[in-house]
Order: C-alpha cells, then sequence, then structure tokens
C-alpha cells in the first residue's frame, strides 16, 4: 500500500462549532489506484493509536497475499484527525500561533471523523465501499459513517465495539486523562524545533507529558487484557520472586513502547474523541439511528473483553435491518480483535465474504 496526503480546501467546521483551516488527511491505498475501477473496495477505519497502514498493525490480515490482499481489492485506510501520523493533530503548525497546536487542538468527534473519510472517498472518486470494517474505535467511526450515508456502504464489519460510549469507559478515559495532567511537563507544553522546509504530514518533536502517556497507557491496557491474558503471559517462573514481579515490568514496557512511537497531546485528542462517540445524538436515540443502516452487518464479539463486552455488539446485530452476530474466544480481552486473525478470517470467510 502507498502512503497519500489530501489537504482540505478551505476551512473543516467541526461538530463542535470550531474550525481547522485547510487540515491534511494522510492515507493509504492501493499501490495501483485509481487503477482498474471495477475492483471491490474494502475500507479498514483504525483504532485509538494505529496508523493509516494496515499492513503495520493488523498485517496478519491485510497486505499482498494476506486476506485483504491490495492486489485483488482497492484497499484505502485514512489516519484520523488529532492523531500523530500524518493528519493534521496536537503535534502540527497552528497557522494562528506559529507553535504546534498541543493543548490548543480542536476537540474532535467521532461524527467529525466520519465527515473526513466521506469527503476522502468523494475526492478519490469511489462511488461505493463494498465492506467497510473497524474495529474497537475504528468499529466508531465506521457505524457512524454507515448512518450519515447509508448508501455509499454495501458491508459493514464491527469488532469488539459499541453505539453509544459507556460509563464505564469513560471512566478508564477520565483515568488516562488524569495520568496526563498529573505529569507537569504535560500543561507545560514543551516541543521541540519542526524542519526547516516541512513536507506533508511534518511535525514538531513533542517533549512535554512522555511520563504522564506512559501511565495512561499501562491504565489503558489493563482494559484491553484480561484476567486470564494476563495469568498466562505475565505469571512469574520464580516462586520465590517478593516485590519485582513480571506484570511490572511489562507495563512499564508497554508505556514506554508508546511513548516511542506517539505524544501525549494526540493522545488527549484520542481520549476526547472517544467520550465523544453516540450514534444515537441528534437522531431520536440508539434504536432510531440503528435503523437508518442499509448495509448488510456483521457484528464479532470476543468472550473475554471486558471493555466491549458481547453483548453490546449483539444488541447492534438485533437493532439494525441486516444485522447478524458471531462470538470468538480469546484468553486476550479486548485486544483480541487484533490478535485472533485467523478466527476473524473464518467469521468473515463464513458470513459470505468473498
Amino acid at each position: 500500500m502507498e502512503k497519500r496526503y489530501f489537504k482540505y480546501r478551505g476551512e473543516l467546521r467541526l461538530e463542535s462549532g470550531e474550525i481547522l483551516p485547510e487540515p491534511e488527511i494522510c492515507y493509504h491505498i492501493s499501490k495501483e489506484f485509481p487503477g482498474n475501477r471495477n475492483k471491490k473496495v474494502i475500507w479498514i477505519t483504525h483504532a485509538l493509536t494505529a496508523s493509516s497502514d494496515p499492513s503495520d498493525w493488523w498485517e496478519v490480515l491485510v497486505g499482498e497475499g494476506r486476506f485483504f490482499d491490495p492486489r485483488k481489492y482497492t484497499i484505502v485506510c485514512a489516519n484520523i484527525l488529532g492523531s500523530c501520523y500524518g493528519t493534521t493533530g496536537g503535534a502540527s503548525l497552528n497557522p494562528v500561533s506559529g507553535k504546534p497546536y498541543m493543548l490548543d487542538f480542536p476537540r474532535t468527534t467521532v461524527r467529525d471523523i466520519a465527515a473526513c473519510h466521506e469527503r476522502l472517498r468523494q475526492e478519490l472518486g469511489i462511488e461505493q465501499i463494498d465492506l467497510l470494517i473497524g474495529g474497537s474505535v475504528g468499529g466508531f467511526q465506521a457505524i457512524e459513517w454507515s448512518i450519515l450515508h447509508p448508501t455509499v456502504i454495501k458491508n459493514l464489519i464491527l469488532l469488539a465495539c459499541n453505539a453509544r460510549i459507556t460509563p464505564w469507559g469513560s471512566a478508564f478515559n477520565e483515568s488516562q486523562r488524569m495520568a496526563l495532567y498529573a505529569d507537569p511537563t504535560f500543561e507545560q507544553q514543551l516541543y521541540g524545533k519542526r524542519e526547516e522546509h516541512p513536507g506533508p504530514g511534518d511535525t514538531f518533536p513533542i517533549e512535554g507529558g512522555k511520563k504522564g502517556l506512559a501511565a495512561a497507557r499501562s491504565i489503558a491496557l489493563i482494559s484491553y487484557r484480561s484476567y486470564s491474558g494476563y495469568n498466562i503471559s505475565q505469571m512469574e517462573t520464580d516462586p520465590e520472586t517478593l516485590f519485582d514481579h513480571r506484570a511490572h515490568s511489562y507495563q512499564r514496557y508497554q508505556g514506554e513502547k508508546l511513548v516511542r512511537r506517539f505524544d501525549a497531546y494526540s493522545y488527549l485528542s484520542m481520549l476526547n474523541l472517544t467520550d465523544s462517540h453516540n450514534i444515537g445524538r441528534g437522531r431520536q436515540g440508539t434504536e432510531a439511528a440503528l435503523q437508518r443502516i442499509t448495509a448488510r452487518v456483521l457484528c464479532i464479539g470476543i468472550d473475554s473483553d471486558h471493555l466491549f463486552p458481547p453483548s453490546e455488539q449483539r444488541y447492534i446485530a438485533d437493532k439494525v435491518r441486516r444485522g447478524e452476530f458471531r462470538l470468538i474466544h480469546s484468553d486476550f480481552g479486548h485486544d483480541g480483535f487484533l490478535l485472533e486473525w485467523r478466527q476473524i478470517k473464518d467469521t468473515i470467510t463464513g458470513w459470505g465474504w468473498k
């Protein structure tokens, strides 16, 4: 797949009423596009801290010779507003101040992101999306887009997500925000120099909030995994261990790993985005919103997912016009939507996708 950029002509008005002047959208697309217009179009929407390159974070399913092969299909994935993988976000230049946005980056909603996807689709000249698929926060985007523009989406697959953020999910988000703000460097908004002649997607090096980001990631990871998953992967090999447990070093490692590839201000934007998720807002409730979806829908739940329990995917499948629910097993909780690729592939194939 090939990385490309789309720059908005004019201003982007957000649901909050705030304005982003000429934001850039980074996206990946099959290399030969436009090429053969008869190929089926698969649009993948990514999760919280992923990029627009699904062959990087879903490499077991996306890539040449894989289930979703960019040579066989036209595959598209766009990086969402506020992220730090090429699309305008907290580390991007604020043309008003001449500095990076950081804490001044406007709060975006899932509905804003879906509107960006639609604008990009129109720019690319894609008339119909044969399959729209997303897991977790990617599922938020996919379901919202299917409601906003139902005639565009032919088939919809939602993995490990829901129709509205729950108090349980918001509590995890707020705990992570508290971790960010507990780091004194976060509000100091420290940053370095940008390239002298920046190209598309170039950002400022961000220095502030790194310890807070690591702590926030540690909190999030607990919500992504499960009791059995931790007990399988982090069980002590030394029965005499007193204080320094494997799970401790694992949490630190995962926090440090995210710090190396993400920044605290983009992470704050992602948390705010997640809290905005409510497909029933302004649509006479969730059930009425789900009835707007005309696509054929497959909802995949994970039996050990306590962040988005399977009951939430079953609810969506029951309330849309043409929905089906499938349950897969995983010891690894919510992250099963990334890890259990064989079951996911078999489930999608059994549903009738070819």
